[in-house]
């Protein structure tokens, strides 16, 4: 089925075209539109399929409500067993997925704790590091995620830390690290994570700090919507105000900041974002920290195409996936225009909203 999308204004990662056409020919955008069926667009405007960066799945009703938002791809962030992960890769005309598999933490800290955790999630000290990280690959993690807590008991220690980012950069594997605190994030930098996910919640991270997260060239994917969510059931340790003033110093510093939520169904857990929906509040709140509604775009295509090696999406190109939204409004103009779907294609497959 080829599909010739007219009257469009495409996205192209920085602005919004003239009306042009889109074809999607397969799972794939094409070129030419002959024999195509038409679809007018009405000058709605065509963005890349979005990409949160930071979910947790349950099932495939998880990739369906991803999908209905227009989410054609979700970077997870930790859900076990493997077979579970297995059976929502690839699922055709649903979300795209990409996921470590189990994440590394320590004994007894507050991530043990999670309802049906692995006990081969724990890491029990460097020498430990090879044989977690072998193990993920195995199961076919496409990165590695690790938790640095704050330091003290319960927590990765910095040589553990160390020794499995060293580990997984041997494996050819990208490293996610949790980091929730100011000395997270600097055992995080120290053990050399690519990506860090979340931000402190206990006070904000200064200009020198910022300015040696963009140094060493990583990306942050700060989860504002999960921060505003567990600072308003008053979890200890978490205020919304240091989040976003972290945010709002990190991009002032140049850092790339991606788009992700944190949603989940997790049973006992303080907050869950919905899949999918809290995606678009996510865009709403980096804006309110400082970002531009193009950097707010940007965080949910090109960039975090961009720092996950997802080559084959996040601009709409010929001979790319035809990962695309249509949308009623612009979203340069008011970010909350991401929320209006009329269509959604997730690799060529269409899904009309409503």
């Amino acid at each position: 089925m080829k599909t010739a999308l007219t009257n469009v204004r495409v996205f192209d990662g920085r602005r919004l075209l003239e009306p042009a056409t889109v074809v999607v020919e397969g799972a794939l955008i094409g070129t030419g539109p002959d024999g195509a069926r038409v679809v007018d667009g009405g000058g709605a405007v065509l963005l890349p399929g979005l990409i949160d960066a930071h979910v947790h799945l349950h099932g495939p009703e998880n990739l369906r409500q991803l999908r209905d938002h227009g989410v054609t791809t979700a970077l997870d962030m930790a859900t076990w067993p493997p077979a579970l992960v297995d059976s929502l890769r690839a699922v055709p005309g649903l979300t795209d997925v990409r996921s470590p598999g189990t994440l590394a933490i320590a004994a007894g800290g507050l991530h043990s704790g999670m309802p049906g955790v692995p006990p081969d999630s724990v890491v029990t000290g460097p020498g430990d590091a090879e044989r977690f990280v072998a193990a993920r690959v195995a199961e076919g993690a496409d990165y590695i995620k690790i938790v640095a807590d704050r330091p003290g008991p319960g927590a990765l220690d910095q040589p553990t830390l160390d020794a499995l980012v060293a580990a997984a950069h041997a494996h050819g594997r990208l490293v996610v690290a949790h980091a929730a605190s100011v000395g997270a994030y600097a055992m995080a930098q120290e053990a050399g994570a690519d990506v860090l996910t979340h931000v402190p919640g206990d006070r904000a991270l200064d200009a020198a700090a910022s300015a040696r997260v963009h140094a060493a060239g990583r990306a942050v994917v700060p989860t504002l919507t999960m921060m505003e969510g567990l600072a308003a059931a008053g979890l200890p340790g978490v205020d919304y105000a240091a989040a976003r003033g972290s945010v709002a110093a990190l991009h002032r510093a140049g850092v790339p900041v991606l788009a992700g939520t944190d949603s989940n169904a997790t049973p006992g857990v303080p907050f869950t974002p919905p899949h999918g929906s809290s995606l678009h509040h996510e865009l709403e709140l980096l804006v309110d920290a400082g970002l531009s509604p193009l950097d707010a775009l940007r965080a949910a295509t090109v960039l975090p195409a961009r720092h996950f090696g997802l080559t084959d999406r996040g601009a709409i190109r010929p001979g790319r996936r035809a990962d695309l939204v249509l949308i009623d409004g612009d979203p340069l103009a008011d970010v909350r225009a991401t929320r209006r779907i009329l269509r959604v294609w997730c690799g060529g497959a269409e899904h009309v909203a409503g």
